[in-house]
């Protein structure tokens, strides 16, 4: 069930924010100068500019921390999917191949316990 959750927020986390940005690209090409322009032409849209910045950074970290403390392989593949996509994509991202580690983990302490 948990699985399934982060999945379809893996989904959406790619849908929706390429729903904005396809346009953007497909108007302006990959014209840097005018994407960081229109990311802070106000107040509000640069307060979910540094929004995202910020819960990039704590995401590496924690990636990085509790990844290592699960000895996950790959941990490089969600900052890629974060510098992709986004937040949006790697948190759940993260959480899910995170909850199927646990799972795998739960799972051979049973059996090692019969």
């Amino acid at each position: 069930m948990l699985q399934g959750t982060y999945l379809i927020l893996c989904i959406l986390g790619i849908a929706l924010p390429y729903s904005q940005f396809i346009p953007f690209l497909l108007e302006n090409g990959l014209d840097l100068e005018r994407f960081f322009e229109q990311l802070f032409i106000n107040r509000i849209s640069a307060f979910f500019g540094m929004d995202v910045l910020v819960s990039s950074l704590v995401l590496w970290t924690f990636v990085w921390s509790e990844g290592s403390r699960l000895k996950m392989k790959n941990l490089w593949i969600y900052v890629a999917s974060n510098l992709l996509v986004g937040v949006s994509l790697a948190l759940p991202l993260f959480l899910l191949l995170r909850q199927r580690k646990l799972e795998e983990t739960t799972q051979l302490e049973h059996i090692v316990q019969s």
